[in-house]
């Protein structure tokens, strides 16, 4: 009775251990997981993965020039959804039937339910983003569409550069970029001195068809709520673009998936994942060597490699004003025009991948246990990549069927955040449907 005393006593001991009693009652440790973190991140180990509580504005990383605060992140939330502002349209009959959350919403994990996103010249939404499609109204070539795939805006605020190229943003890895701001280009709004999610708010206001301005707000009752975001702006600058943006990027910033299994594991919640989630997510941190690029509190980070994956022109389905031509296809190179950064794109973050089936910078993968198998071949898929610009980290792996398998359940449940919809407003100042406000969008989503 007494050694039971100091085995059980030993267990309780190590904090965050996968030690359980098995099936006989005898105990077994399972893959450390804490050990694993310990390895992969020194002495801050599982804190520094920790994402702060969806009401710690404070500990949310922030651009200096643009201080989180309850008020900005409110408005931001609205604007965000607002299709009252989707007022520059290439055909005046889609007027108000858009928004930034026609290619970011919640049940989607704040990405595109759709391979290819489609804001201005869109319709419907279907049950999850995968519904929509273009107007008949609209050539293929008037479509708001990008040639690579939207990517997330969850766990914006661990990101200083923005896009899959890091085209947005003048500080971190673009200073010293300044000659490539072209006037009359959206990246000349780097020129304004903001972080990545800043600028892109800002920017996208313009790039994605919408319009803003004092009596624009005003006609949309907004006004009060520029009044208390930005109380210090002079009354002749606060209805402007610029601080439009600021606002959706404050709100940005706040979409964190705290309550995601791994992150309440972190907190103490030993049951909050499964056996096999845990194994996962040991992997992932040792073995399987994941963690050599995904290692922000996000999962991701600001650095760009080339895993030769495939474009978006190259999907089965149907894309538009995407080509083999398209610059977007060569990442940050597209950007810098240095050479050695071709075929390199920023490393994603990995949370609530699972809300929306498309994988990688042109959507070729359409499972996350699939996009896993290819990290473990090691073998490009993409032809135009010469083999000389991958990265020297990818490589085979040597992940049996079960590993792969339970870093899949690790990333598909474990970093899930199954509450995202908390982020949403419940409805926007307009009275419009959001994300779209068209009809066929209407009766899909049950909007009056």
């Amino acid at each position: 009775m007494k050694h039971k005393l100091l085995i059980t006593s030993a267990c309780l001991l190590l904090l965050f251990s996968a030690c359980k009693q098995d099936e006989t009652g005898q105990l077994e440790q399972h893959d450390d997981l804490s050990i694993a973190l310990n390895e992969a991140f020194g002495t801050l180990g599982a804190s520094a993965l920790m994402l702060p509580g969806t009401n710690e504005l404070s500990k949310i990383p922030q651009d200096p020039k643009n201080r989180l605060t309850k008020e900005k992140v409110t408005l931001g939330a609205l604007l965000y959804h607002e299709t009252g502002l989707a007022l520059n349209p290439k055909h005046a009959e889609n007027s108000g039937n858009y928004s930034c959350a026609s290619c970011h919403f919640a049940s989607a994990g704040f990405q595109a339910g759709r391979h290819q996103a489609i804001s201005d010249g869109g319709m419907g939404f279907g049950i999850n983003g995968e519904g929509r499609m273009p107007n008949p109204m609209y050539d293929p070539m008037e479509l708001d569409v990008q040639p690579i795939r939207t990517p997330t805006t969850l766990n914006s605020a661990y990101q200083n550069l923005m896009l899959w190229n890091g085209q947005f943003g003048a500080t971190g890895m673009n200073t010293g970029t300044e000659a490539l701001w072209t006037p009359g280009t959206p990246i000349e709004a780097n020129k304004l001195g903001y972080e990545g999610v800043e600028t892109q708010a800002i920017a996208a206001l313009n790039v994605h068809r919408m319009k803003v301005g004092e009596n624009i707000f005003a006609g949309l009752g907004y006004s009060n709520l520029f009044d208390a975001a930005f109380p210090e702006v002079p009354e002749t600058e606060r209805y402007d673009r610029e601080h439009a943006g600021l606002a959706i990027a404050a709100y940005e910033r706040s979409l964190i998936a705290n309550e995601a299994p791994f992150q309440q594991w972190m907190r103490g919640n030993e049951n909050a994942m499964t056996k096999d989630e845990k194994w996962g997510a040991a992997l992932f941190f040792g073995k399987a060597k994941c963690a050599t690029c995904h290692n922000g509190p996000n999962l991701g980070n600001m650095e760009f490699r080339a895993i030769g994956m495939k474009d978006l022109y190259e999907t089965p389905e149907e894309t538009f004003q995407a080509s083999a031509e398209s610059s977007a296809n060569l990442g940050r190179y597209s950007f810098t025009n240095v050479e050695a950064d071709k075929y390199k794109f920023k490393v994603p973050q990995l949370y609530n991948l699972a809300d929306s089936p498309f994988y990688g910078h042109g959507a070729s993968f359409r499972s996350i246990r699939d996009i896993i198998v290819y990290k473990n071949n090691g073998v490009k898929e993409n032809a135009n990549v010469p083999d000389s610009y991958l990265d020297e980290a990818f490589q085979p792996l040597g992940l049996t069927d079960e590993e792969i398998d339970q870093i899949t359940a690790f990333i598909e449940h474990g970093l899930r955040d199954p509450n995202l919809i908390r982020y949403q407003p419940l409805s926007v100042r307009s009275g419009n449907c959001f994300p779209n406000n068209d009809e066929q969008s209407k009766a899909d989503l049950g909007c009056d």
